[in-house]
């Protein structure tokens, strides 16, 4: 493996194929959407039950992955990641070959439960592969898989659905999965797996004061950022003076401007550590959400200043990732990083799915302007708890004792350089 001074000048191969991977399950968690129609047509289902295949992919993703990270944590993380992308490829090709509807929606079980366990260990993998210091930038890294895949990966997908079938997009994801599954046990260091513990000290981070906290403001920043998100096209019809066919102008932004957040954040991490990497984050996120606000009760604003809003908001709603993660990891120990990172995913996603309920709430009793100020009252509560002091009294690698949320990233998982 590099040595840490070129590891933190140039990404290793193995992170470009964990990128790779996160594209490819994020695609698959996405794409649907876009072909609903189209398989509802073929399938012969109506699009609501259609539309089932996005929600049953969202609960089975946030339910199974602490339940498989726990089962998975003694696993060398290479073998976990994997043998998840294989098992991923499988339930992509069983879902291009479905007969009927519940065929694919049981390939989309299986692949949602695969994507879960792959996405914690990909993780797991970059924060314990990485060198001394660069922990934020590969995580960082490796969550803009994530944020690439909504404007490169779903739209090609779902161009490649209308072009050639909705079958050929899962062919596409299998094919990704599939060269990213060999790259992975081709190139991916050697991150051992836990040490055989009982069931009981394996579930620790599932009763674990600190990591519950970290997932709870994960959880709330989820549910007010993609709040916002999920009414843009409200938002911008109710504040836009602008020119027609700005809302796709806006969604490409925030993909360009998620995807340097995600980079950002990462190095904002390395640089003032987890804590204040996620305050910074969280703060920015609730002033842009605030902005947002005042744009649309100031009566409308010009297209120009809507798109700096919006950008600016994208920058800190998708730099989320990066530090959270390395404070779910330090809170978590050495011993558990896979459970504790899974189990921040489900709230991510648990965020995601009541962010759309709450928000059509808020429409309903007051209007969509509303929608910004009830985000921004949610990143408010989680940056409160981000806040509040640290009472594990762990130290972080410099003998320091934490003032927050934890102390450094790398005390989670000591770089796969120094096992």
């Amino acid at each position: 493996m590099s040595t840490p001074t070129a590891a933190v000048g140039r990404l290793p191969n193995w992170l470009h194929l964990l990128f790779l991977t996160l594209v490819a399950t994020a695609t698959d968690e996405f794409i649907i959407a876009g072909l609903l129609p189209r398989i509802a047509d073929d399938l012969d289902v109506g699009v609501p039950a259609a539309g089932q295949l996005v929600t049953v992919f969202a609960v089975v993703y946030a339910l199974g992955a602490p339940t498989l990270a726990v089962l998975c944590e003694r696993f060398a993380r290479r073998t976990v990641t994997a043998a998840g992308l294989a098992l991923f490829v499988a339930a992509n090709i069983v879902a291009a070959l479905a007969p009927g509807y519940w065929w694919l929606l049981a390939a989309r079980v299986a692949a949602a439960l695969c994507a879960a366990v792959v996405t914690a260990a990909a993780f797991a993998t970059a924060a314990a592969g990485a060198p001394p210091g660069a922990q934020g930038r590969y995580l960082g890294y490796v969550t803009a898989g994530m944020t690439t895949a909504l404007f490169t990966g779903v739209p090609v997908g779902s161009w490649l659905g209308g072009a050639f079938g909705w079958r050929a997009t899962f062919w596409l994801i299998a094919a990704v999965g599939a060269v990213a599954a060999l790259g992975v046990l081709a190139t991916a260091p050697a991150v051992p797996g836990a040490a055989p513990a009982p069931l009981r000290r394996r579930l620790a981070p599932l009763r674990q004061a600190a990591v519950l906290r970290v997932v709870a403001v994960t959880f709330l920043a989820a549910s007010g950022g993609l709040m916002f998100y999920t009414y843009l096209g409200s938002y911008t019809a109710e504040v836009a003076t602008g020119s027609y066919g700005l809302l796709s102008l806006l969604l490409l932004l925030v993909g360009a401007a998620g995807l340097a957040g995600a980079l950002l954040a990462g190095r904002a991490t390395d640089a003032w550590g987890p804590r204040r990497g996620l305050l910074l984050v969280l703060g920015g996120h609730a002033l842009t959400l605030g902005a947002a606000a005042v744009a649309v009760f100031a009566g409308g604003v010009g297209a120009a200043v809507l798109a700096l809003v919006v950008g600016c908001w994208a920058v800190f709603a998708w730099g989320l990732n990066p530090p959270v993660q390395g404070s779910v990891l330090a809170a978590a120990g050495p011993e558990a990083g896979m459970t504790a990172l899974a189990l921040n995913i489900s709230g991510l996603y648990l965020g995601t799915g009541v962010a759309g309920a709450l928000g059509g709430a808020v429409i309903g009793a007051a209007g969509v302007r509303y929608v910004p100020v009830a985000a921004a009252a949610l990143l408010l509560c989680a940056f409160a708890l981000a806040l509040l002091p640290d009472r594990t009294g762990r130290k972080d690698p410099t003998g320091r004792k934490p003032s927050g949320l934890t102390g450094s990233a790398t005390a989670a998982e000591p770089s796969a350089a120094a096992r």
